[in-house]
């Protein structure tokens, strides 16, 4: 079925045409320039700020105008994820989409309806001529992925709105008013090469198959950390004077690494015994995980000797500091139900010529336990002799149970579904937060479609989840005071 024709059209049409620009986290020219041709064509009014946010107003329809305008916010960038085995050029391709059931789903890539679904939304409310609502004010932020830096950038006095309407929260029944906030910690230190020995005989390893997915929403679910899982295995080779040559693992702060591959020597009389007890542990650690990971593979392969290998006093510390620090749920909140309050996700591992990268993003509810956390994180890795650098870091959202733009929603919601939505605060870093700096008066909530798999290939949006998300925004409109 062609995606176009999926209700509400509009929406779907839109999410076509936007899924069709290349958009990744700090390469979104392409973006903004489709944005503002789109406002632009409407004969709307249409601008970017000087950070590149693209906003676009619409005056209120017949009868509305007494309403207070509203803000619908969503970032234009996505994660850019694929399978190993996928050829895919983000830069140049536009995502390919399929339906599968009440699913529609990309070809070995992420979809891009993290945030995409949400773009698309406030795209088919800008150009209808038949929907009822109050002013408009549509905020595309950019580099929402990446670090928020379009949130961040966007000046205080631009935006004209009295009430934000977030539509970047990935289940259908779900009012989010608070979220995480979060810091990017990275781990750097150099390594002598040194030569490989005529003695040695080479190996990869490499593992993949992982679910992957959104570093805070799915942190709780116990999902496999390629980084993790490589480590254990390299830990063992410590008795054997293994020597890596190259390691990578993982991609972006903000997923969960699926896939990671090293190259290392070792030599020849322990090959036989080293394979025999690595096969040995991948197969207990993919029965550790075979309900949360049914598809993980661990590969060990024969190939050449590298020329140079990691010296065994960096190699021992790298190992040992990836061992004890913290990966997954560090805290759950003790005033919000089931809700993860602080989390680390050991993202990234590179070591290439003569350089080793460990890349973290720590999230917490707390301010206080962010940075606890992320002292702990400090710790283990000074000690193992690297240097630390926290950026990127960006605050939580304050939840406000006696919003009015929450009861207008909440109420909303009941009268349309006849249940009673979640109010929920969430572990992912939503932009409300940053906003809510430069504009402290503005009341919020954020909600959407169920999303899965979110940042993964895997990921995934509900056909009929977005009906019924789209017809919960269009009667939100028309109940605003």
């Amino acid at each position: 079925m062609n995606i176009d024709q999926l209700e509400p059209k509009s929406v779907w049409s839109n999410f076509s045409k936007l899924n069709a620009v290349p958009r990744p986290s700090k390469k979104e020219e392409r973006v903004i320039a489709f944005m503002l041709g789109f406002g632009n064509e409407l004969g709307l009014e249409t601008f970017s700020d000087a950070i590149g946010n693209v906003i676009i107003r619409k005056p209120a329809t017949s009868g509305m105008e007494g309403k207070k305008m509203i803000t619908l916010q969503s970032h234009l960038d996505m994660v850019h994820q694929k399978n190993a085995d996928t050829q895919f050029d983000f830069d140049v391709q536009g995502i390919d989409m399929f339906v599968d059931g009440d699913w529609v789903k990309a070809r070995g890539t992420t979809l891009g309806a993290d945030n995409g679904m949400g773009v698309a939304a406030i795209m088919a409310l800008l150009e209808s001529d038949s929907i009822s609502h109050p002013a408009l004010e549509a905020l595309f932020t950019i580099d929402e992925e990446t670090g928020m830096t379009g949130a961040f950038g966007l000046e205080g006095g631009i935006l004209k709105g009295e009430i934000l309407l977030n539509l970047d929260t990935e289940e259908d029944d779900e009012i989010d008013i608070g979220c995480a906030g979060g810091i990017d910690i990275t781990a750097t230190r150099s390594y002598n090469k040194k030569p490989g020995t005529h003695g040695d005989a080479g190996l990869q390893i490499t593992i993949k198959g992982l679910k992957g997915g959104h570093s805070g929403m799915d942190i709780h679910k116990g999902l496999g950390n390629a980084n993790k899982i490589m480590n254990r295995l390299l830990y063992l080779g410590l008795d054997y004077n293994m020597r890596i040559s190259s390691l990578e693992g993982g991609s972006l702060r903000n997923a969960i690494p699926r896939e990671s591959t090293c190259q290392l020597n070792i030599g020849r009389k322990h090959v036989a015994e080293v394979v025999t007890k690595f096969n040995a542990l991948a197969d207990a650690i993919k029965a550790e995980l075979k309900v949360q990971e049914p598809n993980l593979t661990i590969n060990l392969e024969k190939i050449k000797p590298a020329k140079e290998v990691m010296g065994l006093g960096a190699q021992g510390k790298l190992i040992k500091a990836i061992y004890a620090a913290h990966n997954g749920v560090y805290a759950i909140s003790a005033s919000i139900e089931n809700l993860v309050e602080t989390s680390n996700n050991i993202a990234r591992i590179l070591v290439k010529d003569g350089k080793i990268t460990v890349a973290c993003l720590t999230r917490s509810s707390v301010d206080s336990a962010k940075l606890d956390l992320a002292n702990s994180l400090r710790s283990v890795f000074e000690l193992a002799g690297f240097d630390l650098k926290y950026s990127g870091a960006y605050p939580g959202w304050n939840p406000n149970p006696d919003s009015k733009i929450l009861s207008i929603t909440k109420n909303t919601y009941i009268n349309l579904f006849k249940e009673e939505p979640k109010v929920i605060a969430c572990h992912a870093g939503l932009e409300c937060g940053i906003l809510g700096q430069n504009y402290p008066e503005i009341d919020m909530v954020s909600f959407g479609p169920t999303i899965l798999g979110a940042h993964s290939p895997d990921e995934r949006v509900s056909i009929s989840s977005v009906q019924k998300f789209w017809k919960l925004l269009l009667e939100i409109l028309k109940n605003t005071n």
